[in-house]
């Protein structure tokens, strides 16, 4: 039940992410929603390490912010490819 909570929680965090980076994403909103997930479990697991377990809020902007950053690097390298 824990894998399938962090997967909801990724799919929240990645429409934010994708609410805060506005812009044509090159993989549309399945991409998005993976990178989310991904960026969720990366920054939850980061902030959570740095700011102790208990600390909620610290796991919520960590993922946030893991999700935006993961979808900006995404941009940068699907985006210089031509088609």
């Amino acid at each position: 039940m824990n894998i399938i909570g962090w997967l909801l929680f990724g799919l929240v965090v990645g429409a934010i992410a994708k609410f805060l980076m506005p812009g044509r994403d090159p993989g549309g909103w399945i991409v998005t929603i993976l990178l989310g997930i991904a960026g969720s479990f990366v920054g939850g697991f980061l902030a959570s390490t740095m700011f102790g377990h208990g600390e909620q809020t610290a796991g919520w902007i960590g993922s946030i912010i893991g999700a935006m950053l993961l979808l900006f690097v995404y941009r940068l390298i699907v985006g210089r490819r031509t088609v």
